[in-house]
């Protein structure tokens, strides 16, 4: 019964950095909280690729509680528009939850 599972309501879903540097490392945590009638439970944070690291809560979350989600963008050798995701696994219907970082990557100039 969907009305029973847990759920997630993030303030935002996509956080823009706006212009950043080669070799810079920012970070950006979201906030959310718990909707649903049970515990939350996040199984999994996943980054698309190595240079974007996100740290979850490993505790269940009551419901109303609210947890941080940390994300920790290291764009290296990376230039121009970049969009990064990462993907959330919960006991969520759906499981997945898509969040989502932007930046504008400066190259640095030797």
């Amino acid at each position: 019964d969907p009305e029973k599972l847990p759920s997630m309501t993030f303030d935002n879903e996509l956080f823009e950095f706006g212009e950043i540097t080669q070799g810079e490392s920012v970070s950006y945590s979201y906030t959310f909280t718990n909707t649903g009638k049970t515990d939350l439970i996040i199984t999994s944070a996943k980054g698309s690729c190595g240079c974007t690291v996100p740290k979850y809560p490993k505790n269940p979350l009551a419901p109303g509680e609210t947890g941080e989600i940390e994300v920790v963008y290291k764009p290296g050798t990376q230039k121009g528009n970049q969009m990064k995701t990462v993907t959330l696994v919960a006991n969520t219907q759906p499981t997945q939850t898509v969040l989502k970082i932007s930046a504008m990557v400066e190259e640095v100039k030797s």
